[in-house]
């Protein structure tokens, strides 16, 4: 019988080891567990009283002897169904504790914040973050995103379209008429004295993000009202003077 599905509601290898050996032994003492599972008798006692604890196994005291059995196999359904309703529970008080919590770090963060994400995993959480805001202002775009993480970009644009979020891209000289503008997105292409080594600048909400896409990939987000409202402005001159 496959019983590791329990190790995804709480259960330890050493429990599930030791149910699977009642299960097949029937009522054993401590000596037979031992011999079945290997596991030292020490560590038999304290897994065998978890398992008691949680209704899974019983024990039967004859002629000052102990032995032990597992308990009615719908015990396991019950049991499932317990650690369930717990973690809605949780869940329910979770839901209703986040407002607070936001509140609570909205409260404490500083106006000024700034935090480092290394590599594509850290670029894909800060694209995450762009979604809750309904405009992004790009600077020296290159598609880098698109080209190197082709199967993220396909799903996480989908969901840009549908919550209309917009974007005004600035690229690099470089991909003029190479590329076509995806939709909420308008473009232009930026002098070729703009380019240069593969960074790009994200403005968005209060956050200013460079990015670097060279041997190594980074993204340094800063949150700052005062600096995303310079850069926007930034952003503004460029798109309706040098770039075309």
């Amino acid at each position: 019988m496959e019983l590791e599905i329990l190790e995804k509601v709480g259960l330890s290898k050493g429990e599930i080891k030791i149910y699977k050996a009642l299960l097949n032994l029937g009522n054993s003492s401590i000596n037979k567990i031992h011999e079945r599972t290997g596991i030292e008798r020490r560590n038999i006692y304290d897994i065998l009283n978890k398992l008691i604890e949680k209704g899974l196994v019983s024990y039967t005291n004859e002629n000052k002897k102990r032995t032990f059995q597992v308990t009615d196999p719908k015990r396991i359904i019950s049991y499932i169904q317990e650690k369930k309703d717990n973690l809605e529970n949780i869940e329910r008080g979770i839901i209703k504790e986040i407002p607070l919590l936001i509140k609570k770090i909205q409260t404490s963060k500083p106006k000024i914040n700034a935090e480092v994400y290394r590599g594509f995993d850290g670029v894909k959480a800060v694209w995450e973050d762009m979604l809750n805001y309904k405009e992004t202002y790009w600077i020296g775009s290159g598609r880098y995103v698109p080209k190197n993480l082709p199967t993220f970009f396909k799903s996480w644009n989908r969901r840009r379209v549908k919550l209309k979020v917009c974007w005004w891209d600035l690229f690099r000289n470089e991909f003029r008429n190479k590329i076509k503008p995806y939709r909420y997105e308008k473009i232009k292409f930026l002098p070729a004295e703009f380019s240069g080594n593969p960074t790009v600048i994200a403005i968005y909400g209060n956050k200013v993000v460079n990015f670097i896409f060279g041997k190594e990939v980074f993204a340094f987000v800063i949150e700052s009202e005062e600096l995303a409202e310079n850069y926007k402005k930034y952003h503004k001159y460029l798109w309706d003077n040098v770039a075309r």
